[in-house]
């Protein structure tokens, strides 16, 4: 399964109560995420399987590419995920809540 075939949705269209998981680094975490988000960077996401909420799970990244190759490991690894189009620039632009590590206003890097 390419990236690009991968199940997808809109930032406006996850559930408030989805599960989420953000593949970025930790310093694009600490500027800005989502509350309730579990961390996952993409390159630990095979070893940290046992981390993962149950259930669906929806995949951000900053762009929408990391979390579309997550999904992609996930989906051929028997795990129902869903990737998050546009990522965390289309979730801030679609003004849902966000917040940071740094006591700053949260951002996207």
């Amino acid at each position: 399964m390419f990236p690009s075939q991968v199940p997808s949705v809109d930032a406006t269209q996850v559930p408030a109560e989805a599960a989420i998981v953000d593949v970025r680094e930790p310093d694009e975490w600490q500027a800005g995420h989502i509350s309730g988000a579990v961390h996952i960077p993409l390159m630990e996401l095979p070893a940290r399987t046992g981390d993962l909420p149950e259930g669906d799970v929806y995949v951000i990244c900053r762009s929408g590419g990391r979390s579309a190759r997550a999904v992609a490991w996930l989906e051929q690894n028997g795990f129902e995920a869903v990737n998050v189009s546009g990522g965390m620039g289309a979730w801030q632009a679609a003004g849902r809540e966000m917040v940071s590590d740094t006591g700053e206003a949260p951002t996207v890097r």
